[in-house]
C-alpha cells in the first residue's frame, strides 16, 4: 500500500502542468572533497494535488450530500490516474462497500472539495463492488 500511495504521489507530481523549478534557494552544501558544492533548488507545485491528500477525502455530490469518500487511486503502466476507489456507506469504514469511478468524473474545487456530478449513495451502492487484487 505504501509503494502504491509513493507511486501515486509521483505520478502526480509528473503528471501536474506547472511545475516551476526556481534559482537554488537553499542551502550551499560543499561535498566531502571540498572542491564542488551542491545547490539545493527549491520547486513550487502551482497546479494539482497531492495524492495524500485526496485519499481519504470526503467525495460530495452537486447537492453538498456526502456520498463517499476516496479510498485510492489506480494508476496506468504509464503513471496515470485513470479511476478512484471510493468507500460507500458504513461507518469508520466498517460495512462499506468500495466502488470505482473514472478519475475525471471527480472534480477538485479551489476550496479543496472533492465533489462528484450527479452522485447519489444510492448510485454508488448500485454499482459493481471492487476488490484488490493479489
Amino acid at each position: 500500500m505504501r509503494l502504491l500511495n509513493s507511486l501515486v504521489a509521483s505520478a502526480m507530481l509528473i503528471a501536474a502542468p506547472a511545475l516551476a523549478q526556481q534559482t537554488p534557494t537553499g542551502p550551499v552544501v560543499p561535498n566531502t572533497t571540498g572542491t564542488s558544492t551542491l545547490a539545493v533548488a527549491t520547486v513550487r507545485l502551482d497546479n494539482g494535488w497531492r495524492a495524500s491528500k485526496v485519499i481519504g477525502s470526503a467525495v460530495y455530490n452537486d447537492q453538498n450530500q456526502k456520498v463517499g469518500s476516496v479510498d485510492d487511486l489506480i494508476l496506468t503502466p504509464s503513471d496515470k490516474v485513470v479511476v478512484a476507489v471510493i468507500s460507500v456507506g458504513g461507518f469508520l469504514g466498517i460495512g462499506s462497500k468500495l466502488v470505482v469511478v473514472p478519475f475525471d468524473k471527480l472534480h477538485f474545487g479551489t476550496d479543496n472539495k472533492v465533489t462528484m456530478a450527479g452522485a447519489t449513495k444510492e448510485s454508488l451502492n448500485a454499482m459493481p463492488g471492487f476488490t484488490y487484487g493479489s
